[in-house]
């Protein structure tokens, strides 16, 4: 069995990764099972320098805030701001504190230094601008959406003034309560006022779309595709915090849907781009539904990557990562008969698995599913190798 599961091990590098695929994916999504391991994020960086210089890979594509992202495209390709200010301000849920991330950011902005526009490297975030406790205000990208188009379309195919916007809107406190996550009366999504806005929010997509023949002549392309990223944003936001107000028992299911949607239609736009690399949790990237229990009910939606892969097809790529150890958080070595155990049992530090291959060579074997003692580490699910394109293994990670 050892045997045979060497025979489909590769080192972690472009080349390799590519040979497990049957052409280049526009779409290229690395999963890893934990967040906040550098270990993780450095191997990350190598693989997308090697696709970058290697294989035409222009863009990356990350788990987080995907308006906040922006801070980071506008430094990367022209220098806007200071590394430390992109840092602080263009990432979401603690990113910016990493230092693989900084690297990354660093490199970015060397790599593009003197290079034309066409050539450059670009970032962006992908998730929406959402953490586990709420969410956002919709008042960044729907004002953004409404200036964007108020300075370049007749005043009187507006639905709404930048005046009235503001009034709906309110104070921004009253949408970012951390208590509507778990108390839908806390929330304001249902409110009258949450309620014209929505309306309103379509209508300014529905008008950025009938003006894309004069917008992109009076703006660019790139202009363009960002204001149709305000405008994902800002109904997607207005969308979520309905739900976080409602009290249907598919509240729960229905937020954590709309998050992966919201996710697939950021990486929908960027696949517009051409071949990018994506990073996220596997849970985010796989084909399967995504599972978790939460107040003791289960809920199961499907995963971006399983909405990406419907649209794109062979144009999506999924490499899950697994892990062996992660001692500092009490992830201590597999059991021999888990898929980890078993590859755990090979010599090399890290490598990449052909998911096919290694299904076959386990044949009718039905590996124990692993336990972590911790809930920040998400075990491999056997049962998902088919729909994987490949594995990345990593034997230990070492604290950050």
């Amino acid at each position: 069995m050892a045997t045979d599961i060497k025979e489909t091990t590769h080192a972690v590098e472009a080349a390799s990764v590519m040979k497990l695929l049957s052409a280049r994916p526009r779409l290229l999504a690395l999963g890893e099972p934990t967040h906040g391991e550098d270990t993780l994020l450095d191997l990350r960086n190598e693989l997308f320098r090697q696709l970058v210089e290697q294989e035409g890979y222009r863009t990356i594509a990350i788990e987080s805030d995907c308006m906040r992202g922006l801070v980071v495209d506008d430094y990367v390709t022209s220098g806007t701001g200071t590394l430390d200010e992109v840092m602080e301000h263009g990432f979401s849920h603690g990113w910016g504190t990493s230092a693989a991330n900084r690297e990354l950011v660093r490199w970015m902005r060397a790599y593009n230094d003197g290079r034309p526009a066409p050539e450059r490297l670009r970032f962006a975030g992908f998730d929406g601008p959402l953490e586990i406790t709420g969410a956002a205000s919709p008042r960044q990208a729907l004002t953004a959406l409404h200036g964007y188009l108020s300075a370049r379309v007749d005043a009187d195919l507006f639905p709404c003034t930048a005046e009235t916007l503001d009034r709906l809107l309110g104070d921004d406190d009253r949408w970012t309560n951390t208590a509507a996550m778990m108390d839908p009366t806390r929330s304001v999504g249902k409110s009258a006022e949450a309620n014209e806005l929505r309306l309103l929010a379509d209508d300014l997509v529905s008008l950025l779309d009938e003006q894309t023949p004069h917008l992109i002549k009076e703006t660019s392309r790139e202009d363009w595709d960002r204001a149709r990223l305000y405008g994902r944003t800002a109904t997607g936001l207005l969308r979520y915090h309905s739900w976080m107000a409602d009290t249907a028992p598919s509240r729960m299911t229905r937020l954590v849907g709309l998050r992966d949607q919201m996710m697939a239609d950021n990486l929908l736009a960027v696949a517009e781009r051409g071949p990018a690399l994506v990073h996220a949790h596997n849970g985010h990237l796989q084909r399967e539904k995504s599972t978790m229990r939460m107040s003791g009910r289960p809920l199961e939606w499907w995963s971006a990557g399983a909405l990406v892969s419907a649209h794109l097809g062979e144009e999506y790529a999924f490499l899950a990562t697994a892990l062996g150890t992660i001692r500092h958080q009490g992830v201590d070595t597999p059991a021999p008969d888990s898929v980890e155990g078993l590859l755990y049992a090979l010599p090399e530090d890290r490598y990449v698995v052909d998911a096919a291959r290694l299904a076959t060579a386990l044949g009718d074997t039905r590996p124990a599913p692993r336990v972590s003692p911790w809930f920040g580490y998400a075990p491999l699910d056997p049962a998902h190798l088919a729909g994987f394109d490949g594995l990345v293994f990593v034997k230990d990670v070492p604290q950050s």
